[in-house]
């Protein structure tokens, strides 16, 4: 088992190498989001530090990216969306 997963990351990694030196570079944001959807999602490293009075002051763009960056794609109202995020992202002692 842990072979089959060795090998398997290891020809990712060749695919991606080999794809990324064919391409043409660009410069800017363009090129990072270019270099990001071709890996596909990636969770952000970082919790968001969010208290419950911020999501219940927070705009609906806002709210739909911060679930967008985690990969959450939520469709309703924006106070669903609100008690969503907060149900997601804030511990149950932070209610």
């Amino acid at each position: 088992m842990g072979l089959n997963w060795l090998l398997s990351f290891a020809n990712t990694i060749i695919l991606h190498q080999s794809a990324g030196e064919g391409s043409q570079s660009s410069s800017g944001e363009g090129a990072a989001m270019e270099k990001r959807a071709n890996y596909g999602f990636e969770m952000p490293l970082h919790y968001p530090r969010y208290a419950k009075s911020d999501y219940e002051k927070m705009d609906e763009e806002r709210l739909d990216l911060l679930l967008q960056q985690y990969g959450l794609n939520f469709g309703g109202d924006l106070e669903e969306k609100r008690r969503f995020a907060m149900g997601a992202f804030l511990w149950p002692d932070q209610f």
